[in-house]
């Protein structure tokens, strides 16, 4: 089994068990760089698959709480290399599966090809870069394969109907629902996106699983059952950097993600 599909069973079977899967997200190297491999390991024990992020100094796509940590993390020296050492050497201690967060350059100046192969033998299961086209992306997505890694695909919601189907044919491990247009951060109205979340899980042939703008659990009570897993970025990130303990947090998430029907009556 490849570790694309490794990561897809992670969050089928959580599925199956009457729950969505929890994705907690971490900015690579915050809140401190010297403590960051045992907070991933204590994370990876409430987390189906965290995602982690990779500092840049442009961050398109991401809100004011993770672009300040980001800023943090690169004025303390955090880069690709220092990540895949540091997730190599806690690896076997997490129990999650885990996903890279990272734009284009990086990796550009990383080189594909190597930076697929170190991410798979660092222990990754895939990667979203979220400045990359599908149609730009044909390189990335022949290494992301031939290293057996997910190369997982954006929806976001003013994707056109003919093109999220097509984005999630392309998509492996998962797709990922962008609950609301522009950056991370702001909160999402579940009313508002549970219609576009079921019917992507109705199009899709793997898992959907959605993210920017949720930060409670209430807010994942009300769309658990519309999808197959939840993103926690910016609320995460915020409870890190005033100091606090994250496992409660995500306690209370985790709580927030049964299924109010039995799966068999949801739709696939």
């Amino acid at each position: 089994m490849s570790a694309a599909q490794r990561l897809e069973q992670r969050l089928r079977s959580a599925r199956a068990s009457g729950r969505a899967a929890l994705l907690p997200y971490l900015v690579a190297g915050f809140p401190e760089r010297a403590g960051f491999g045992e907070l991933l390991v204590r994370v990876g024990t409430r987390a189906d698959v965290i995602e982690l992020g990779l500092p840049f100094s442009d961050p398109t796509a991401d809100g004011p709480v993770i672009a300040a940590a980001a800023q943090r993390a690169l004025a303390e020296g955090v880069h690709l290399d220092w990540l895949l050492a540091e997730v190599a050497r806690v690896r076997p201690r997490v129990a999650s599966e885990l996903v890279l967060m990272s734009y284009l350059n990086p990796l550009l100046a990383f080189g594909l090809e190597r930076a697929c192969a170190a991410l798979a033998t660092a222990g990754f299961s895939g990667l979203i870069v979220p400045d990359l086209p599908l149609e730009e992306g044909a390189e990335l997505a022949r290494h992301a394969e031939s290293h057996g890694l997910a190369w997982i695909q954006l929806v976001t919601p003013l994707t056109p109907p003919a093109r999220a189907a097509r984005l999630a044919r392309a998509s492996r491990g998962f797709l990922y629902a962008v609950t609301r247009a522009g950056t991370t951060g702001a909160a999402a109205e579940p009313a508002a996106v549970t219609h576009a979340l079921r019917e992507l899980t109705r199009l899709a042939p793997l898992p959907v699983c959605a993210g920017f703008g949720l930060r409670t659990p209430e807010q994942l009570a009300r769309l658990a059952g519309s999808c197959d897993g939840f993103v926690v970025g910016t609320a995460l990130v915020e409870a890190l950097a005033a100091g606090r303990d994250p496992l409660p947090l995500l306690d209370a998430l985790f709580s927030a993600t049964r299924f109010p029907t039995p799966t068999s009556e949801l739709p696939r």
